[in-house]
């Protein structure tokens, strides 16, 4: 029997039970002797009831076991996306030193080979360099207050150095890594919004702000006798487009530049600095504007889907990646010079869908699997490669666009 499609007697018997008694599948899954048979109970009841059939999801090669008790509820089977690769990718950072190979998980045709032809110029130029410039992930609670006098005493007090102290000590009773790096109030008649900010070391850290932050708003609410409204106001702002974000970064704030020789620009990508430029100019910039985006890019949100998918990220970070603005210029010598400033990539090396067997791969590729030696470089090094490889996919999109070639592209590979 293939034990990860072939129901056993007695999961028939469960599966019966949903379809004529009405069991619900959360309970049904309460009754499998394990893990795997949850699953096949739980697919084969969907089948079922929905009077289809499913043909490929049950074949995976993960171990279910962490999966279902860390990053999935109700599982049913898997979703597979296809896995490329672009690079070498030279990499000049403070953490990202060398040549890399960028894997890209994505069903959008075109895209792997834009990178990789970004990927190749940037390499042939001497790599990127690339720095951050600041690191806070952030959740921002709401309180009430009684009236605005309350709420003028806790603000002062939250400047006090000794209530930062206070709290910093209250969060070590959650987190070991967690470090208060920043307190911020917003005040709205008689609520206010807090938005702490915390070094998460190498997680992306939103399970770990998170829970310090709940240690901090019971504290607050104990000395202050005032409701927490929610441990999450909005202000924080997690995976939606949002102006503070944008302009204050969340998670860590990097750039990334370039300068490219005006020969390699016209041998490899066909146009001009000058009309890279142009193209940037209209598009990113006043195109931008015109349509009140918060990015100013090309598609950048393309290359940070791919990579957080192939790498275990909380794809719903895309929001944040897509702040991404794009700047190009040609500098004294008629070479062209471009950067890519992201304000909030938010990214970890441990925890989340990090441990996944196929993620684990991508960023065993990266030479970021896990922990760093040093807390915290490794999600570094990573927020650098991000970076590094939305610069790429930047040069490339917008010189085959400079050249007129975007149509053709796709056209070529079939897309």
């Amino acid at each position: 029997m293939d034990s990860k499609n072939e129901l056993s007697s007695y999961e028939k018997e469960i599966v019966d039970k949903v379809i004529h008694d009405g069991l619900s599948i959360r309970k049904a899954s309460e009754l499998a002797e394990s893990q795997e048979s949850a699953i096949r109970i739980r697919r084969n009841a969907v089948e079922k009831v929905m009077g289809i059939e499913f043909n490929q999801i049950q074949n995976y090669s993960i171990d279910i076991t962490s999966v279902v008790q860390k990053n999935i509820e109700n599982m049913i089977g898997v979703v597979q996306v296809p896995l490329g690769v672009a690079g070498p990718l030279k990499i000049n950072g403070d953490h990202a030193q060398g040549s890399f190979y960028i894997p890209l998980a994505t069903t959008e045709g075109a895209l792997v080979a834009s990178v990789n032809r970004g990927t190749s110029v940037i390499t042939e130029s001497n790599g990127t360099n690339v720095k951050i410039f600041k690191n806070e992930m952030t959740r921002a609670p709401v309180f009430k207050f009684k009236n605005l006098y309350e709420a003028k005493d806790f603000v002062d007090w939250l400047e006090k150095a000794s209530s930062r102290e206070l709290m910093k000590e209250k969060i070590k009773e959650v987190t070991r890594f967690g470090e208060l790096v920043g307190i911020e109030p917003y005040i709205l008649g008689n609520t206010v919004y807090v938005r702490f900010s915390f070094d998460t070391k190498d997680a992306m850290g939103m399970n770990m702000v998170t829970l310090a932050t709940e240690s901090i708003a019971e504290l607050i609410s104990e000395m202050f006798d005032v409701k927490i409204i929610s441990l999450s106001g909005n202000m924080c702002t997690d995976k939606k487009p949002a102006a503070i974000s944008s302009i204050n970064g969340r998670g860590k704030t990097v750039v990334s530049e370039i300068t490219i020789s005006r020969e390699t620009v016209v041998r490899k990508l066909k146009c001009t600095p000058e009309e890279m430029v142009e193209v940037n100019y209209r598009k990113n910039l006043l195109g931008s504007a015109r349509a009140g985006s918060l990015g100013f890019n090309a598609h950048a949100a393309n290359v940070v889907a791919a990579l957080y998918i192939a790498c275990g990220q909380d794809p719903a970070h895309v929001v944040e990646g897509s702040y991404c603005i794009t700047t190009m210029d040609v500098d004294s010598h008629g070479n062209l010079y471009a950067t890519v400033t992201m304000p909030a990539v938010s990214v970890g090396t441990v925890g989340g869908g990090t441990s996944v067997e196929t993620q684990s791969d991508c960023l065993n590729l990266l030479g970021i699997e896990g922990g760093g030696q040093i807390p915290g470089n490794n999600s570094k090094k990573l927020a650098e490669i991000v970076t590094a490889s939305v610069l790429a996919g930047e040069i490339s999109l917008i010189g085959a666009q400079a050249a007129g070639h975007l149509a053709k592209a796709h056209a070529a590979l079939g897309r």
